[in-house]
């Protein structure tokens, strides 16, 4: 039997679906091909990913990818890749958008389905847990204090003009033997509200003393 004092934890952007949240990925498949059509989007996402890491111009270790979108219809799959720093693929070689279609289409094997993928800007990169957890994983793996990194990216996050944030850490932080959870909340960030917007990503990282997990939660507004 479960303690009813418990918290029952849940994603809060699952949470939030068909509320103030809308899903990533908009497409119709019938129950026998949904799995199918999951792995498809999964591979997508890893190989725009993979695709970007190798081709950034910066060694900063943020990729600056906020989400990826994607659009299925019958004969066209339409990709919107969300980026915080698109400067730094795109600059010096236009034809990085066209290369990386090609990528993914000989990836995939699209024969008889047209690709078209577009790149958005947004305006405030670190004001998504996504691209914090970036930064906050590559100043980990240059042995940053796990303090020193978490309260940079809070700073970062204030420019941001968020509302609050909550970063968590978990695994042997610092290099310590055993293996602790640390978590830091700056302003507000009420989870249990349905009409506030909040944005979530758990991220991993490997270090040399082992694989540490991020959780990053921003509350960006209220509705």
């Amino acid at each position: 039997m479960k303690n009813p004092s418990m918290g029952q934890k849940i994603n809060p952007l699952g949470f939030r679906l068909g509320t103030i949240q809308g899903h990533h990925s908009l497409w119709f498949a019938q129950p026998k091909n949904y799995s199918k059509g999951l792995q498809e989007d999964q591979k997508i996402r890893e190989c725009i990913k993979n695709y970007v890491q190798k081709n950034m111009r910066i060694s900063s270790g943020v990729e600056g990818i906020a989400r990826i979108e994607i659009q299925k219809r019958i004969d066209l799959i339409q990709i919107i890749i969300h980026m915080g720093f698109p400067k730094l693929l795109v600059e010096g070689k236009p034809r990085r958008i066209e290369e990386l279609q090609m990528n993914v289409q000989k990836e995939l094997n699209y024969v008889n389905r047209k690709l078209n993928i577009t790149i958005t800007r947004i305006t405030k990169p670190y004001g998504h847990p996504n691209i914090l957890a970036e930064f906050i994983a590559g100043q980990l793996r240059n042995r940053v204090s796990f303090r020193k990194a978490i309260k940079k990216a809070i700073e970062l996050t204030e420019q941001a003009d968020t509302k609050g944030i909550q970063v968590q850490i978990a695994g042997r932080i610092d290099g310590k033997e055993i293996a602790r959870v640390e978590w830091i909340r700056e302003g507000r960030v009420p989870l249990q509200t349905i009409r506030a917007k909040i944005d979530y990503c758990s991220y991993r990282v490997r270090t040399i003393y082992g694989v540490l997990g991020i959780k990053i939660w921003i509350f960006v507004d209220e509705e």
